[in-house]
């Protein structure tokens, strides 16, 4: 996958994703200062949510829209009420995409419907994000998948069957790179309802780039999921956690985001490389490894004992590989206590 000429694959450093959604709190001056404040903070892209209460759900106070007692919104009592208040004005995504770019960060967005798409496209956005509630809007989909833009995708509230039908509608439609996202669609998240474990098999599954859209609180799940393969991380974004915003308990702040950033740099210079080689810092200590040495002085024509030589460290005499063929040989010359045992003080080693 490539994002504005970035490629991202299996060697990259994990592309990492600021989610402003609606930690703006209605304000445009915020929502630019989040760009500028994501980009220092070491975040790849900022990512917005294009839509309007309208676009995403009806002005109906009937039951079904009416937000649940568990639910952590429930004080806004409707989704139209919820998504009146969280949404970022579309009048905003101009001004918002010029300042990602005096930045130089990455801006995109998880586009509702089709007009979002058709705003985005005229923005220029270099790719889409299909929110987790989304990936069964076959008709979002199918129009997302035909700018031939890549795509990303989450699954919060999705199981495998979902996924599957998700894949097959953006590939048969014209998406070509694709990547997928483990997501749990709670708020926050408990770490037990993770299972990061997905992250590896979704990778395998659905032949592509795999990630995270975490909602967790803190830097933990996103740092393991760097060790499993995540290639892609999402995480929202906000300047002060006391900042009125419907995300505000479960987003991150600069210097959370700051250090989730360093961490999962510092996770990927532990992975490295598959290399069984000692590594240069390393080189140091071959001192702590064991050889043979000579345990006693001995006189040319010596025969070797078992008492004449000992495995010790440090690792600068020969292999103890060789102990059974050194015990019974002729010494070639004379040797100290702590002298190495080597070739060239043995004869007929080979015999």
């Amino acid at each position: 996958m490539k994002i504005n000429g970035k490629k991202i694959d299996s060697t990259s450093p994990c592309y990492i994703i600021a989610e402003m959604s609606a930690n703006h709190g209605g304000s445009l001056e915020k929502a630019k200062e989040i760009i500028r404040e994501a980009k220092q903070s070491g975040a790849d892209a900022i990512k917005l949510q294009t839509y309007t209460a309208d676009t995403i759900t009806l002005d109906c106070d009937k039951p079904d829209f009416c937000l649940p007692s568990d639910n952590p919104w429930q004080s806004h009592v409707s989704l139209h009420s919820l998504y009146q208040k969280a949404y970022t004005p579309w009048e905003w995504h101009k001004e918002l995409f010029a300042e990602a770019k005096r930045c130089n960060i990455d801006i995109f967005s998880s586009p509702f419907d089709f007009s979002a798409v058709d705003l985005l496209e005229e923005l220029g956005a270099p790719v889409y994000k299909i929110a987790s509630p989304e990936i069964t809007d076959i008709p979002l989909l199918q129009y997302v998948a035909k700018t031939g833009k890549p795509v990303i995708l989450s699954t919060g509230i999705a199981n495998l069957e979902d996924i599957e039908l998700a894949v097959e509608v953006l590939r048969e439609n014209g998406c070509k790179e694709l990547a997928i996202l483990k997501c749990t669609t709670a708020y926050p998240t408990p770490l037990d309802e993770c299972n990061l474990a997905t992250i590896a098999d979704i990778k395998e599954r659905f032949n592509c780039l795999a990630g995270l859209s975490d909602h967790t609180q803190g830097i933990i799940s996103p740092v393991v999921s760097v060790t499993l393969g995540a290639k892609i991380i999402e995480k929202h974004f906000i300047l002060d956690k006391s900042d009125d915003s419907v995300d505000a308990f479960f987003s991150l702040d600069k210097n959370e985001f700051s250090q989730l950033v360093c961490a999962v740099r510092d996770a990927e210079k532990a992975l490295g490389n598959v290399d069984y080689s000692i590594t240069e810092s390393a080189q140091k200590n071959i001192l702590a490894r064991r050889s043979l040495y000579f345990a006693k002085p001995l006189d040319e024509g010596d025969v070797i004992t078992a008492d004449d030589i000992k495995s010790v460290r440090p690792g600068f005499g020969l292999h103890t590989k060789y102990y059974d063929q050194v015990i019974g040989k002729q010494i070639s010359r004379k040797v100290e206590i702590g002298d190495r045992v080597s070739f060239d003080v043995l004869d007929n080693i080979g015999d």
